[in-house]
């Protein structure tokens, strides 16, 4: 179970410099939108803070998040498990099964009262009475509660758990609802993301390790470091957006010469993540980059608002519809800047016209 040497120490024993340890530091303060000050104080308080006590539930999920935090670079999978936290329970990563996995969980819940962190992945069906998740013979909804009794806080890691997601989709025949609907007077963060991002994971369990509480968040229980800002606001597509340059099809001149995706269904405008900024596989790319429409799946009811390839204005539910409103005006804006710089440019090659005749 969680050790109790501070993580100080654990990182010299295993040859971790403390140059190398701020290096760290400064990076997660940089992605958690911290002030460069913040990187000496987050050290201080990694080095002085016990291995985390982690349990980690999956329920209706595909196993994405997981494949999505085993893809961490920094810090690595490695470093997360071993270094930082101590993951006393995970279906998929642990070695242990059966009766010796529970036992596992139960004595972490016991030994960690009032201090380990669940981490939920998946939503919960509460359908006829939960049966269509079970786990050890316990429906999820069971396991939940007694999990989080005592827990010090959760976080819902992808839009399963964050929001619903695919299970939760229309006509959502096993009643699939978020965590929040279930957990109370718990701190709760939201990391939605089919799958989410790596560096949200990591950088949110290594924030509240360093000082003793949650990162700031928004609305929607997202923290703003990570979900502050739309694709759309750091999207290398944005200037054609802005000029009213679209690609009418996945393969013709314009999505080959890198135009906006939003006529072929991009909901960059109206989704708030980091991947135009932090992009995936270590800052390789991110799915506008690769030629695809971002789908918008770290939003509520992603699913249920449209067809993944139709446009934001031909959204087919009641928040579609005022979405739409305003992503078509950005449209037409960016449509009326471009019609007015081609009347310039118009303007501009007939006055030099007129005065080489005049020459």
């Amino acid at each position: 179970m969680t050790a109790t040497k501070l993580l100080g120490d654990l990182l010299r024993e295993r040859g971790v410099s403390r140059r190398a340890f701020l290096k760290y530091a400064s990076y997660v303060t940089s992605l958690m939108a911290l002030p460069p000050s913040a990187a000496a104080a987050m050290a201080d308080g990694l080095a002085k803070a016990h291995r985390q006590a982690v349990i980690w539930l999956s329920f209706q999920e595909c196993t994405g998040c997981t494949e999505s935090l085993t893809r961490s670079f920094s810090p690595t999978l490695e470093e997360l498990i071993f270094d930082f936290i101590s993951l006393d329970y995970h279906e998929t990563l642990q070695a242990a099964s059966g009766e010796a996995a529970e036992a596992a969980r139960h004595a972490s819940m016991r030994e960690n009262k009032g201090k380990y962190i669940v981490v939920v992945d998946g939503s919960v069906p509460t359908a006829d009475g939960g049966v269509y998740s079970v786990i050890a013979g316990r429906t999820n909804l069971d396991v939940l509660a007694e999990t989080v009794a005592d827990a010090a806080a959760v976080i819902a890691v992808g839009t399963c758990a964050s929001f619903g997601g695919l299970p939760a989709a229309k006509p959502n025949p096993t009643g699939a609802v978020p965590v929040s609907e279930l957990v109370r007077g718990k701190p709760l963060i939201n990391i939605p993301g089919c799958p989410p991002m790596p560096q949200a994971m990591a950088g949110t369990i290594a924030q509240i390790l360093a000082f003793g509480k949650l990162p700031e968040l928004d609305a929607l229980n997202r923290p703003r470091a990570f979900f502050g800002e739309t694709i759309h606001d750091r999207c290398y597509r944005r200037p054609f957006y802005e000029r009213g340059m679209f690609a009418k099809s996945f393969d013709d001149r314009g999505a080959r010469d890198g135009w906006c995706l939003y006529e072929l269904g991009c909901k960059g405008p109206v989704t708030y993540n980091a991947c135009a900024s932090l992009k995936w596989n270590g800052g390789v790319s991110f799915p506008i980059q690769s030629g695809h429409g971002c789908i918008g799946c770290s939003e509520p009811r992603f699913w249920d608002r449209g067809g993944l390839y139709r446009p934001l204005s031909a959204g087919t539910t009641d928040a579609g519809r005022v979405i739409a409103i305003a992503a078509a005006a950005g449209v037409a804006l960016g449509a009326g800047s471009a019609a007015l710089a081609r009347r310039r440019s118009a303007a501009t090659r007939a006055l030099d016209e007129t005065r080489t005749k005049q020459e």
